[in-house]
């Protein structure tokens, strides 16, 4: 059979095939190259916004907002109000497998391969250390 019609007929039984699964896994369902900021669980928990991702919202552009399904809209709700105000659009992920990841600021197509993806600080360091 044709390899064209294979793939067609796979498609259609599996679904297309998904790039890093893994890393979408982890990255709330977007991957690395796209991505402006992220945070830990225990970033997204403690008290206050941080003002890099508050930044990020302001200037950057093609943005969306990635929130972990895990944690309770309380917690997270600040950085919902901010991204409406920059009209960024955002998805609650329900994990597919447990990861620290808290929330992702990312494109929405392009790859942008920010050299560091993470506020590194104590909280940053509690998530990750488990």
């Amino acid at each position: 059979m044709n390899n064209k019609v294979i793939e067609a007929l796979e498609r259609g039984i599996y679904g297309a095939p998904q790039i890093k699964p893994e890393e979408r896994a982890i990255f709330l369902s977007t991957i690395i190259e796209r991505i402006y900021v992220a945070l830990t669980k225990k970033q997204v928990i403690h008290q206050g916004m941080y003002p890099e991702v508050v930044q990020k919202m302001k200037e950057k552009k093609a943005q969306h907002l990635y929130i972990n399904g895990s944690l309770s809209y309380s917690l997270y709700s600040n950085y919902v109000k901010e991204a409406k105000k920059h009209n960024i659009p955002f998805t609650i992920v329900a994990e597919s497998r447990p990861t620290p990841i808290g929330l992702v600021l990312a494109t929405t197509f392009e790859a942008i391969n920010q050299e560091e993806i993470f506020i590194k600080d104590d909280f940053f360091a509690l998530d990750m250390d488990s």
